[in-house]
């Protein structure tokens, strides 16, 4: 596999760096499967707030850390393609992320804010380490490999995923009964190590090409200025500007799925918590098949109609899951859900790196954060805002907005490089 070639980046990625890249995949997935998806956000309703609106303490908390991540990422991602570096940032947040997910071990019921501050911590830690993990894409791929390159890492992270189900599925075998709220508690630690021992071979073997200069309080200053000179250029930048407004709108509406799902097929299907470690095991599964297949179509077909096509298929799985009655119906759609989810991660970031200009690119992906972390401030909130005064089915429903809005902005997207800089509306 090859690399975008600089001056400064004068030999290509070897396969041992793109399969450390992609092992971060791996590791994080530790953090997204049991803290974001399965066990914390049961355990934080049941257990932590006693069921008292656990839906909105729930979507508060992950929308606060949104805020901050979305404030942060465009001024880091400027530092950063200054010359500070991305490993060194995104070491510092993967590290916040592994310590205050180790940390959920202690929470206990009744410990509402302590539950809701470390969440808010880790997820921080987690989503503002993406912007810069996402920016190494483009350095150890080529722009007929993106796609590729960025279905390997989606799919390594799925398989991540089912390692992690695995492991923790004996642990969640007997519910939330009183007897086994510890071994609830310790699959925390296991997401904790998983993230710790995987993302290594990333900061030992990938190099980072922009490394130039040491981390300076003036570095703050200049990832100001040149964040200013970049809002001051975004109409040269417009087809990027579209893309992530299309971003903004549809990543809102997988977010809201991805966060809430647990907590639908708990409450809605009344699932047990083996029912539903399961169901993610499917949809694990099938996004590894989504990731590789969708990536390859994304470089053949295109970025944008192969992002259309999996938005399309989201859209479907939320009329499905809005008159789902019976379990395994609930599993069919987890397959398609698996399918859409590795295919919209996965085609987005690979469109990203196909638009952005190469020395803007870590800034750039600071506003892919930006958009993206912004956006799932206000579809969780919703959601748990419709889902306490009506009912769940509703509120995933209204869900689909998000999406149809979004597969109609990213219509305006330009995928041809010629039209990158150019001012045509």
């Amino acid at each position: 596999m090859g690399s975008i070639l600089s001056p400064s980046a004068p030999r290509p990625a070897t396969r041992g760096q793109v399969l450390s890249w992609a092992l971060f995949d791996f590791a994080n997935t530790a953090f997204y499967v049991l803290i974001l998806t399965v066990g914390y956000p049961l355990y934080f309703k049941e257990i932590v707030s006693g069921g008292m609106q656990g839906d909105l303490l729930w979507g508060s908390s992950f929308s606060i850390s949104m805020i901050i991540v979305a404030l942060l990422s465009p001024i880091l991602g400027a530092i950063a393609d200054h010359g500070a570096g991305k490993k060194r940032f995104l070491g510092i947040f993967t590290s916040l992320c592994i310590l205050a997910t180790a940390l959920l071990f202690f929470v206990q019921g009744g410990m509402i804010i302590a539950g809701m501050v470390l969440l808010i911590l880790a997820n921080i830690g987690f989503e503002a380490g993406l912007v810069f993990y996402d920016a190494f894409l483009p350095e150890i791929s080529t722009e007929k490999s993106y796609g590729r390159v960025s279905g390997y890492g989606y799919a390594l992270g799925y398989t991540g995923s089912l390692f992690t189900l695995a492991a923790a599925y004996p642990l969640y075998i007997n519910g939330f009964s009183e007897s086994n709220l510890f071994n609830i508690r310790f699959s925390f630690l296991i997401a904790s190590g998983c993230f710790l021992v995987f993302s290594l071979p990333l900061f030992f073997l990938v190099p980072d090409k922009q490394r130039t200069a040491a981390l300076k309080f003036n570095s703050i200053k200049i990832g100001f200025r040149r964040l200013q000179s970049t809002y001051r250029q975004f109409p040269k930048y417009r087809n990027i500007a579209r893309f992530l407004f299309a971003y903004f709108i549809y990543i809102d509406g997988v977010n809201t799925i991805i966060i809430f799902s647990s907590i639908f097929a708990r409450e809605t299907l009344k699932m047990d918590i083996g029912e539903i470690i399961i169901f993610f095991a499917i949809v694990q599964t099938s996004a590894i098949a989504g990731s590789l297949l969708f990536g390859v179509l994304a470089d053949h077909s295109g970025h944008k109609r192969t992002l259309s096509m999996t938005l399309l298929l989201w859209l479907l799985i939320i009329i499905l899951a809005y008159f789902v009655q019976d379990k395994w119906l609930f599993y069919v759609i987890g397959v398609f859900a698996g399918v859409a989810l590795g295919s919209s991660q996965s085609t987005s970031r690979s469109l990203m790196s196909d638009i952005t200009p190469q020395e803007k690119k870590t800034e750039f992906f600071g506003f892919y954060s930006f958009f993206g972390k912004a956006s799932a401030i206000i579809g969780p909130f919703i959601f748990g805002i419709i889902s306490v005064y009506s009912n769940q089915r509703l509120a995933i429903l209204s869900v689909g907005f998000f999406l149809i809005t979004g597969l109609i902005l990213l219509q305006r997207v330009e995928e041809r490089a010629a039209k990158y800089f150019t001012n045509e509306a």
